[in-house]
């Protein structure tokens, strides 16, 4: 199961499509493509089990490049392109690349980043010209298009965000499957979602996360149509779905805000009924906005909750939401426990740390001690998220250790800007936690005690914000600043970050 299949029994369909630039790659020319990268890699002398990293926006060639370092059997990391360069240079040296690909869109991150991954031998830009980079098209051009013999399927290894620092990359073993064998998202998504030849899927999403690249790799592994949005909007995705008769769709409860704020009569401008499946994860969805969607899409909406970790996956399709609104589902690869502080399982009902007890496995890639504290005694393993199940078995997600941030769909840890502020000179005390925030679900809010002499005022907040995005992405910055006379801290120095974050979010009757 993979393009080369389908380069062969139908050479002309639609392997991807851009929705903006309205570029189209077949079946055959994705194929050939990806055959004549894993070509360049071995010509590199790179093996099966080497480490690639590509620093790519949504584009045409996004899937060509996963295709070509799965083909060779590589692992390949995919790195965001809102990083700063300094958070890119720690991902291309930490994972140990030896191949690093960026493009013309991610050129100034990637100019900035040579000094520091020495361990890079080479590097190309894709549509565009870099110093120390060669050309990307011209090193495919000159390889050949055949497929290499006794092929064995790579493995994406992406990086999830500490809670103390650092992003860790998810370190997953090679299966050494052929390319004829399904990924455990492929056979999930034929098994539940209905993937098939016929599926038209719509990724909305930047395609660096693990579920967009994943999903729209298992589209490409049962013969479907990948349409790919160079970025989301509400009314674009409307028009995508009726323009290109999308069967599959997958969003974060964010872009579903936005889907229904759009008025009713630009909702009604558009034919969505060839919408078969449309499935959310990433973030907790309000209970109105799920309702809205399955009231306008019909029971279509399927919801999971999974890491890229891959060590559990939790599904729930509409009937089964609606009768257990707030649900995230079931458990589907092996039991859920929930257990408490001391790792003994609650009774129903309680609230505790999530466990999967499952075949998956995975090491946090040189943090022997992250993914230690990772499992429990019994071998079940956690993402670090806090929920609880009902009698039924239906999975509740009530809150988050360490404070993760989810928003817009993405995870963002608070401990990497806190440090930052925690260093800046007019800060005193700091914490770094999320908000309620109505378009995208939460926000990332820094409550400052600065130092005595200097004025708390508006342009402070603005100038420390500003410091922020200098160093971190900005997703990862605080998007407002509160000043406090004193932060609540125990004798030890431990902060009460609970009883800030309570203030704020008392107001939206929720704590996730």
């Amino acid at each position: 199961m993979y393009p080369g299949i389908y380069a062969a029994s139908k050479p002309d369909h639609p392997a991807v499509t851009m929705t903006g630039s309205g570029e189209t790659l077949t079946y055959a020319e994705l194929d050939e493509r990806a055959n004549r990268l894993a070509n360049l890699f071995a010509s590199l002398g790179l093996a099966p089990g080497d480490h690639v990293a590509i620093c790519a926006e949504n584009q045409i060639r996004f899937l060509e490049l996963a295709w070509g370092a799965h083909y060779a059997g590589l692992v390949y990391t995919f790195a965001s392109t809102r990083l700063t360069s300094e958070e890119l240079a720690y991902i291309v040296d930490d994972c140990g690349a030896r191949v690093y690909i960026c493009t013309a869109y991610t050129a100034e991150q990637s100019a900035g980043i040579i000094a520091d991954t020495p361990k890079v031998e080479h590097r190309f830009i894709v549509g565009g010209t870099l110093e120390g980079h060669e050309s990307y098209e011209d090193a495919i051009a000159a390889q050949s298009p055949d497929p290499a013999p006794d092929r064995v399927a790579g493995n994406d290894m992406l990086y999830s965000s500490g809670t103390t620092g650092r992003p860790k990359g998810v370190s997953v073993a090679l299966s050494g499957n052929g390319l004829d064998q399904p990924t455990s998202v492929t056979a999930l998504a034929q098994l539940l979602l209905g993937y098939d030849e016929d599926t038209v899927y719509l990724s909305p999403a930047p395609m660096y996360h693990a579920a967009p690249l994943r999903f729209s790799m298992a589209a490409n592994q049962v013969g479907g149509t990948v349409v790919m949005m160079e970025r989301f909007d509400p009314e674009g995705a409307l028009a995508a779905i009726e323009k290109y008769r999308v069967t599959a769709v997958q969003m974060v409860p964010t872009m579903f805000l936005r889907l229904l704020k759009l008025p009713q009569e630009v909702r009604d401008r558009y034919d969505v009924s060839s919408v078969e499946m449309i499935v959310h994860a990433a973030a907790p969805c309000p209970i109105p906005a799920k309702q809205a969607m399955i009231e306008w899409f019909g029971p279509v909406v399927h919801e999971y909750y999974a890491g890229t970790e891959g060590n559990g996956f939790v599904y729930c399709n509409s009937e089964d939401w609606l009768a257990h609104p707030g649900t995230v589902g079931r458990s589907l690869l092996g039991p859920a426990h929930i257990v408490d502080d001391d790792g003994e399982e609650v009774p129903v009902g309680e609230a505790g740390t999530i466990y999967f007890e499952s075949a998956g496995s995975f090491e946090y890639h040189n943090d022997p001690e992250k993914t230690k504290a990772s499992r429990h005694p019994k071998g079940w393993s956690t993402l670090g998220d806090i929920g609880r199940l009902d009698e039924d078995g239906f999975l509740y997600l009530t809150d988050r250790q360490a404070y993760m941030i989810i928003t817009g769909g993405v995870n963002v840890y608070p401990q990497e800007a806190e440090n930052l502020l925690a260093v800046h000179p007019v800060v005193a005390d700091v914490a770094v936690f999320g908000v309620p925030d109505d378009d995208f679900g939460e926000a990332v809010k820094a409550v400052v005690e600065v130092v005595d002499g200097v004025d708390p005022t508006p342009e402070l907040a603005a100038e420390l914000i500003a410091y922020c995005r200098e160093h971190l992405a900005d997703i990862k910055c605080p998007r407002s600043v509160d000043f406090r006379d004193e932060l609540p801290r125990h004798p030890t120095g431990k902060l009460y970050k609970r009883l800030l974050k309570d203030e704020y979010w008392e107001a939206a009757g929720r704590s996730i």
